[in-house]
């Protein structure tokens, strides 16, 4: 599993609803790439659940790498960079995947946490505290999926999960949270679940 987001920011009076339009427009297209697990389209607004930014930031969990290079080097990706300009794409290896407790519920909101490796640690226990992190918020109410991943250019871990409503204990410590746009998932069934070593 591979893990994938990049960020838009939006001007501050740009309006957002252009966003909403966007992703109901062209959303659906994404619904049965081959090697996608899923991907949440996601949308921040200034001053609306704490954000500081209006942004469109999509994540990604990829079964495939052949399926994350074709979305980037021959498909969809090219337009949003033709409208917006080439966001700087994040990629993290995968460490865990869990079905949620509402797995079957509509997400609505993300939460996403980075956080970085200390210096000195023992890696294998920074997975496994990784990896255990995800099952744990997948335990809690409303969640519907949970992930670890970790950037080993930047030495950052990152959890992504999904809610079907927005969860204060999930954004407690630092985190980002979302509104769901949309959720294209046709690889979800078949993403690996527990952890990825």
């Amino acid at each position: 599993m591979h893990a994938m987001q990049y960020a838009v920011t939006l001007p501050a009076d740009y309006d957002t609803d252009l966003i909403r339009a966007r992703v109901s427009r062209v959303g659906h297209r994404l619904d049965g790439w081959a090697g996608l697990g899923l991907k949440a389209y996601l949308l921040r607004e200034r001053g609306v659940h704490g954000s500081p930014v209006d942004q469109y930031a999509p994540f990604y969990l990829w079964n495939t790498v052949e399926g994350m290079n074709a979305f980037l080097w021959g498909g969809p990706f090219q337009g949003l960079s033709d409208d917006f300009g080439r966001p700087v794409v994040r990629q993290w290896t995968g460490l865990a995947y869990e079905e949620g407790v509402a797995a079957g519920a509509p997400a609505r909101f993300a939460v996403r946490h980075r956080r970085p490796v200390p210096d000195g640690v023992e890696y294998a226990q920074v997975a496994r505290e990784a990896a255990d992190e995800a099952g744990r918020l997948a335990r809690e109410d409303g969640a519907v999926l949970a992930a670890a991943a970790v950037d080993t250019s930047r030495w950052e871990t990152v959890h992504f999960s999904l809610w079907e409503h927005p969860d204060p204990g999930a954004v407690r410590g630092g985190g980002d949270l979302f509104q769901v746009l949309h959720v294209s998932a046709p690889g979800r069934p078949v993403l690996p679940g527990g952890q990825q070593w």
